[in-house]
């Protein structure tokens, strides 16, 4: 079978018509950067007011993008997208955290995942943010160079403590795990991170996996540093690559400190890296005679990316369901990609976040900003929508 991404059917498949109806109008708020903005105002003055409103949130936006609060409540998600052999990656979607309850909290979370992942088929990977286990000045701190205080140690410790924890259970589950990319200059720290994690686990397989975020300047040039480092220190390079999620945040900051963005200066040149480091890798891993030597995950909601993916790894003779290789895309996005590769037996999984309704608020909004900025994205998701409906319509479904 070939890769036909404008197959609704099978795209919106497990989707009720009320459910996409939902998804219509969302999508339709999202198309418009105006109605985004009036949003996270008038929500984020809610909160501030308390006025509830966890039950709208909850019914929108939140069961458009997110799982549920809970480990528990996102079960049934799970079930649903593995029913259509989609498997889902738990996301504790909470950022930022500043205090040793907020650190531990996150910490038994992002455990729990992995103890489901173990159990459960279709959770076959698991994830997490650093800033949800680390202040976000300390790691400032850290990739920046700078002098840490006796506070400072102590803190960085703890969390250190944590992170190896976390990894540590993930290994001795053979659950494979991903570290997250973060802004810019907190990504030093992370990667140090994700390296000693990889030197500790990935000697047999690939359970720790780093991210890397194209719409960096000189990515693939990291890449192969990163893969370089893996063959001389002697473990298994794992990677996810994705465009990334912070360019408004980069620039933005940029221009506030007067330094020279690090993002890329179009889109063509984000998509070029990305899929220059997407060829390398496949070039790395090669055919399936060959011993593998890392894991990749691709993350993307780009069609051409994808196709030039699987096409690849056809043309180095590999099954569809074998190679060493997971596509990603986030959950309640680009369905059209997500279920027609797993209907085509590519190893598929859904970024599946979860949390508390407000303290996950500041991610959804970071996706409903990066929706508005990315061209074409909302459009494409309204057309599929419409496209299905009127299918359903059509047949009387």
């Amino acid at each position: 079978m070939s890769l036909n991404f404008r197959d609704t059917s099978i795209a919106f498949k497990p989707q009720s018509t009320r459910s996409l109806q939902r998804s219509k109008w969302i999508f339709f708020i999202l198309s418009n950067s105006y109605l985004v903005k009036i949003g996270k105002g008038l929500t984020m003055a809610a909160f501030k007011m308390r006025i509830p409103i966890n039950y709208l949130i909850l019914k929108t936006v939140f069961k458009q993008f997110c799982g549920g609060q809970t480990v528990t409540d996102s079960k049934s998600v799970i079930s649903r997208n593995w029913r259509y052999n989609v498997g889902s990656i738990l996301d504790y979607s909470v950022e930022g955290q500043i205090d040793e309850l907020g650190f531990e909290e996150t910490q038994k979370s992002i455990i729990e995942t992995i103890d489901l992942a173990k159990n459960h088929s279709g959770v076959p990977l698991a994830v997490f943010k650093v800033t949800g286990l680390v202040q976000t000045t300390l790691l400032f701190k850290v990739s920046s160079g700078m002098d840490l205080t006796t506070d400072d140690l102590r803190s960085w410790g703890k969390g250190l403590e944590r992170i190896n924890k976390i990894l540590a259970h993930a290994h001795s589950l053979d659950v494979p795990i991903m570290i997250d990319a973060e802004e810019s200059w907190l990504q030093n720290a992370i990667d140090d991170i994700a390296k000693r994690g990889m030197e500790l686990y990935n000697k047999k397989e690939v359970i720790v996996y780093n991210t890397i975020q194209c719409y960096k300047m000189g990515q693939l040039s990291i890449l192969k540093k990163n893969i370089d480092r893996s063959a001389k220190k002697d473990y298994l390079y794992g990677v996810k690559l994705v465009r990334g999620a912070y360019m408004e945040k980069e620039n933005t900051r940029s221009k506030e400190l007067n330094y020279e963005s690090p993002i890329q200066p179009s889109k063509y040149d984000t998509d070029k890296e990305f899929d220059e480091c997407v060829k390398y890798i496949l070039e790395v891993i090669g055919s399936p005679q060959k011993k593998k030597c890392l894991g990749l995950i691709i993350g993307t909601h780009n069609e051409e990316s994808t196709i030039l993916a699987a096409s690849i790894l056809k043309n180095l003779g590999w099954k569809n369901n074998e190679a060493p290789v997971w596509f990603a895309q986030l959950y309640g996005m680009s369905d059209n990609i997500s279920f027609n590769l797993a209907n085509n037996g590519y190893k598929t999984a859904k970024y599946l976040p979860f949390g508390p309704i407000k303290e996950v608020i500041p991610y959804l909004f970071r996706r409903a900003e990066e929706n508005t900025s990315i061209e074409g994205q909302t459009g494409r998701e309204l057309s599929l929508i419409n496209q299905e409906l009127h299918r359903r319509q059509t047949n009387k479904i």
